[in-house]
C-alpha cells in the first residue's frame, strides 16, 4: 500500500486566508504527521521484522499510528508507557482504545520495572526480528516520508500563481518541520513552526540532535506552552477553526500554532500560507471531554 497524495483545500480563519494540505485524508487509519514519519517503514518490505517497539504516552498519536502500521505490515506492536491510569483501563478511549483494537500490546514500565520507558529501553537489547522506533518518530527514518510531503508541496505550489509561500505546522519533536525546511528552503519556501513541547530551546536541541544547524522559524507568544495542559485560549481557537473552516483539527497541537499565526501573520505582507493538517483527530476523543469539563461556559 502506498500513501496517496493528499489534496489541498482553501479556507479562511481569523481573517487569514490559507490553503490546507489535507494529511488527515492520507489513510483511514494511518494518517497525519506520524504517517509521514513512518512512511519509510510502510514502504520497506523488512521481511525479517516481526515486532515493532515504541514508547510514549498511552494517548499518544504515535501509539495509534504505530498500531496501524503494525496492523498493515502484519507485525506485533509492543508499546512501553510509564503507566496507564486506572480510569483509562476501565474506560478505554482515543488513541489508547483504537491501538488496543488493532492488537497493540502496552507495557507499563513504572509498576513493572520501576523506571521510565526510555530508561528501560536504553538497556534493552533489540532482537534481530524487532525494530525500535524513537518516541514520536524523532529519527532519520522520518526523512523519507517528510521529503515526499515536501515534494507534493512543491508540485502543488508550482501550479499556483507565483507567490512568496509560507508553510506552517506545529512541532512536538520538530522532526517534520526540520526535514520540510531542509527540502523547501532551496526553493525559497519558508517553514514556520511553534514549540508545543518544552519551549523553543527544547525544540532547537531536538533539531541539533538530528545533526542540523539551520532551522525553521519558530513562532511563540512570549511564554512557554506546556504540553497536554488545558488552555482556554487553545480551546476557543479550536472552536473557531472548526466553525470558520468546517474542518476538525487536532486539539493538542494545532490550536497553539494558530494562536501564534493570529499574532504573526498580520505582519507578513504579500505572502501565501499553506498549513499542514496534523491528523491526530482520534486524540480529540479523549481531549475534548477534558476541555468540556473544565470550560463548561465556552
Amino acid at each position: 500500500m502506498k500513501l496517496k497524495h493528499t489534496p489541498v483545500t482553501r479556507h479562511c480563519c481569523s481573517n487569514i486566508e490559507f490553503y490546507l494540505k489535507r494529511d488527515d485524508w492520507l489513510h483511514p487509519q494511518f494518517s497525519g504527521n506520524k504517517a509521514r514519519k513512518f512512511m519509510a517503514l510502510l514502504d520497506d518490505t523488512l521481511p525479517h521484522i516481526e515486532t515493532l517497539i515504541g514508547y510514549g504516552s498511552p494517548q499518544a498519536n504515535s501509539l495509534y499510528s504505530m498500531a496501524a502500521l503494525a496492523n498493515l505490515k502484519q507485525w506485533q506492536l509492543r508499546f512501553y508507557v510509564d503507566h496507564i491510569p486506572s480510569w483509562l483501563k476501565q474506560h478505554p478511549n482515543g488513541n489508547y482504545r483504537a491501538a488496543l483494537e488493532l492488537g497493540a500490546e502496552l507495557i507499563e514500565t513504572r509498576p513493572t520495572f520501576d523506571c521510565a520507558p526510555e530508561h528501560y529501553l536504553n538497556d534493552y537489547k533489540v532482537k534481530d526480528n524487532e525494530l525500535l522506533v524513537p518516541e514520536g518518530g524523532r529519527s532519520p527514518i522520518a526523512k523519507q516520508g517528510v521529503t515526499q510531503l515536501a515534494t507534493e508541496i512543491l508540485e502543488w505550489t508550482s501550479q499556483q500563481p507565483a507567490s512568496h509561500w509560507v508553510v506552517a505546522l506545529p512541532s512536538g519533536t520538530g522532526t517534520t518541520s526540520l526535514y520540510l525546511h531542509q527540502t523547501l528552503k532551496e526553493h525559497h519556501i519558508e517553514v514556520v513552526t511553534c514549540s508545543c513541547v518544552g519551549g523553543d530551546e527544547y525544540l532547537i536541541q531536538q533539531w541539533q540532535e538530528l545533526g542540523a544547524d539551520d532551522f525553521p522559524s519558530i513562532l511563540n507568544l512570549g511564554n512557554k506552552h506546556h504540553f497536554g495542559k488545558l488552555y482556554e485560549a487553545d480551546y476557543l481557537m479550536w472552536q473557531k477553526l472548526q466553525a470558520q473552516t468546517e474542518v476538525e483539527f487536532d486539539l493538542l497541537y494545532d490550536p497553539f500554532m494558530w494562536r501564534c499565526l493570529e499574532t504573526w501573520w498580520p505582519t507578513q505582507n504579500n505572502k501565501q500560507l499553506l498549513y499542514i493538517h496534523q491528523g491526530g483527530i482520534l486524540g480529540n476523543e479523549s481531549m475534548l471531554p477534558r476541555y468540556q469539563r473544565k470550560y463548561r461556559s465556552c
